[in-house]
């Protein structure tokens, strides 16, 4: 017999003053009993028995939540009750923007203490994860859907990894995929041109405009002298690259080699591959930055030469500048 003035005591008490910090499972199908004990084991709860006998009378064994809970030894036990109820479960949160490649992605989450760096890099160019999921390339770049995940305690960078390109291929081949091949395009060229519109626009109205001056300039065996692509792998594209960016020889760089990169510099969103595969007819060979978020189209390099003296410095060069 538990006498009433020590439960209700245990009810009101947290076990410490809040300096213990734990992200505990509560498994579908585990009874309140076996998890009074894990929380007791981690000095979360003073007393498993009372916990557990608490849960009960509150009808907690049919109403609790799985999930994982953070929970801290300086909640007092109804508290805890209450979270587990109400489903308020521990959510790690992690939102990948559209456009941002692998390196940034790693460095977010590194930031976050989800995952180191190096380590989600090198899951990002596991061969053999690279294989299971049928992508040719080096890596997942291109491939890692942009959204929201919920990384939960326990996921390895490769299983977050599968999820992100699972949720892309799906979207890829559900609407885009045979688009893309009746166009002339693999995914890998899809993703390829689509990251580069990404990274160059920043109004979304201006996406199909960007890829239809690609699409000319590839027509016309133009090097696409793209800005983000003579940065990609080195440091974060910000809208300005110099002189010396633009002449440094890496693979990616298409200011100095012809066609298209080897892959995509980033994940792209939906309305960018669309953009690739929808854009309208423009005579437009170039553009350069207003500097306002917008760009200036130009036909001809006269006109595009006057453009780049009317809104880029010295120090800069332009988008598409031969």
């Amino acid at each position: 017999m538990i006498p009433l003035g020590r439960f209700y005591l245990f009810i009101q008490a947290p076990a410490g003053k809040g300096k213990k910090l734990e992200i505990v499972e509560l498994a579908k199908g585990t009874s309140l009993r076996s998890f009074a004990g894990v929380l007791e084991s981690r000095g979360i709860v003073s007393s498993a028995r009372l916990f557990a006998l608490y849960a009960r009378i509150k009808g907690g064994d049919a109403r609790v939540k799985a999930g994982y809970y953070q929970l801290s030894d300086g909640m007092r036990p109804f508290e805890i009750l209450d979270k587990m109820l109400a489903g308020d479960v521990y959510q790690r949160i992690f939102a990948l923007p559209p456009g941002y490649s692998m390196y940034q992605v790693a460095e977010i989450l590194e930031k976050h203490a989800i995952f180191r760096k190096e380590a989600f890099l090198a899951a990002c160019r596991d061969r053999t994860l690279l294989d299971q999921l049928g992508i040719d390339g080096s890596s997942v770049e291109g491939y890692l859907f942009p959204g929201s995940y919920n990384i939960l305690p326990g996921r390895t960078e490769h299983q977050v990894v599968r999820e992100m390109v699972e949720r892309q291929l799906k979207v890829l081949k559900s609407g885009y995929q045979a688009r893309a091949e009746k166009a002339g395009l693999s995914l890998g060229k899809l993703l390829t041109l689509a990251s580069m519109v990404e990274k160059e626009a920043v109004r979304a109205e201006e996406k199909p405009t960007i890829a239809a001056v690609f699409e000319n300039r590839l027509k016309l065996r133009m090097r696409l002298q793209s800005d983000p692509t003579a940065l990609y792998g080195i440091r974060a594209f910000a809208g300005k690259v110099s002189r010396q960016d633009i002449l440094k020889p890496t693979p990616y760089n298409t200011y100095l080699i012809a066609g298209l990169p080897p892959g995509p510099i980033g994940n792209p969103g939906s309305d960018a591959i669309e953009a690739v595969l929808s854009h309208p007819t423009v005579p437009y060979l170039y553009f350069v930055a207003r500097g306002d978020g917008s760009h200036q189209f130009s036909s001809d390099l006269t006109a595009h030469n006057a453009a780049v003296h009317k809104f880029l410095r010295s120090s800069t060069v332009s988008a598409e500048a031969p």
